[in-house]
């Protein structure tokens, strides 16, 4: 054989290698693979770039909608209305990933019941110096300071009015809303995404419980709540607008059992009465982890470390508000029985974020179908039935 025909067969051998690959991605990627995910797709990507390039890369494939649509068709079973919405399931992303609502349509496709953007910000900030994400594998978790990182609320409206305005998209997005950093003025930062987003919101989230951004969950203090609860409650009771959106108050899991009673009793106030809970963000708490590299950064925790605090959470502010405040329950849910955990607790929907970093979309159909049977094998007709049964034993 020359030279020119080795040379020849050897190009032939690596075309065809590849090819052959390209196609077998693609076959795995259309099936939703989860063994392909987790064995191949992941550790390829979580080898090749960083924490934030990868966040960054998943955001553009779910913004030009570059992933099949999920072919898990959702049953009744986990049909539910929460507050005024009909939800086709109780799966959402949730805030954080999408921080600048590029991603709703690609999301939705892939199987998330709801979609929740933000913390938006309304002016334009880039957040805290990199790096400031970081995975901790052995632990399946995830710790990041990102700082509210934002478009600001301008460029979000631009999108999100596209985004309704079009007849591609009449799901249930929620608006999660931050302060800006150096603002002297936090309360009218929430007013102002209130007025903004009020006409496209189908819920807010009012988000004082992030630990990176200075001074944000003092917030969470009586005395604060006091002032800001009834602030943006009146913003959006003057929405000119039919249907308007629940405001939900996102909590830290690191709350004292005092400061929990004290948020329930605030909430029991008539001009405090907001519409909803979510339990919880990330926490500051560093208790037995394995991962020997970064477990010191600072910044939230998130992932399986997180998922029996904020269950226990859910449970004690379900019983504190005697189930009369809807809860979206977020903290360390992998599987479809830690959903199920914390829809026991109290929760009436749930969101993931660390376990769709480490597993990819399968993980939305595999927390569905477990659901799914958990729920036909204690012998419930809806979702809802189960909403806070272990919080009333």
């Amino acid at each position: 054989m020359s030279r020119q025909q080795l040379v020849h067969k050897v190009k032939t051998i690596i075309s065809m290698t590849l090819g052959g690959g390209v196609v077998f991605t693609a076959l795995n990627i259309y099936k939703g693979s989860e063994k392909f995910y987790d064995d191949v797709l992941i550790p390829l990507t979580h080898s090749i770039l960083g924490p934030e390039k990868a966040h960054e890369a998943v955001v553009f494939i779910n913004k030009y909608r570059l992933l099949p649509r999920s072919h898990y068709k959702d049953p009744e079973i986990l049909n539910s209305k929460f507050l005024n919405l009909q939800v086709p399931n109780p799966v959402g992303i949730a805030a954080g990933f999408d921080k600048h609502g590029e991603s709703v349509l690609g999301l939705t496709d892939i199987g998330f019941g709801f979609v929740e953007i933000g913390s938006i910000t309304p002016k334009p900030q880039e957040g805290n110096p990199k790096p400031r994400v970081f995975r901790l594998p052995e632990d399946s978790a995830v710790i990041n300071r990102y700082g509210f990182n934002s478009d600001g609320h301008d460029k979000v409206l631009e999108r999100i009015e596209k985004l309704r305005n079009s007849d591609k998209f009449d799901g249930i997005l929620g608006i999660n809303l931050g302060k800006n950093k150096e603002s002297d003025n936090p309360i009218d930062d929430y007013i102002q995404g209130i007025q903004k987003f009020g006409k496209y919101a189908s819920y807010f989230v009012i988000n004082v419980s992030s630990p990176n951004t200075p001074g944000l969950r003092t917030l969470q203090n009586e005395e604060n709540l006091k002032v800001l609860l009834p602030a943006v409650i009146s913003a959006r009771n003057q929405l000119d607008v039919e249907n308007k959106p629940p405001i939900l108050l996102k909590l830290a899991p690191d709350l004292s059992q005092e400061e929990r009673k004290s948020v329930a009793s605030i909430l029991k106030k008539r001009d405090c009465r907001i519409d909803g809970l979510i339990i919880s963000n990330t926490t500051i708490a560093r208790n037995d982890l394995k991962s020997i590299h970064y477990k010191n950064e600072t910044g939230g925790l998130s992932g399986r470390p997180l998922k029996e605090k904020s269950t226990q959470m859910i449970k004690e502010m379900y019983q504190l508000t005697n189930g009369q405040i809807p809860i979206i329950g977020a903290g360390g849910i992998f599987t479809g029985h830690d959903a199920y955990e914390k829809i026991r607790a109290g929760a009436s929907l749930i969101q993931i974020y660390t376990s769709f970093i480490y597993h990819g979309p399968p993980r939305i159909t595999r927390i569905k179908e477990e659901l799914q049977q958990l729920l036909e094998f204690d012998g419930f007709e809806n979702i809802s039935q189960v909403v806070g049964i272990d919080a009333k034993k």
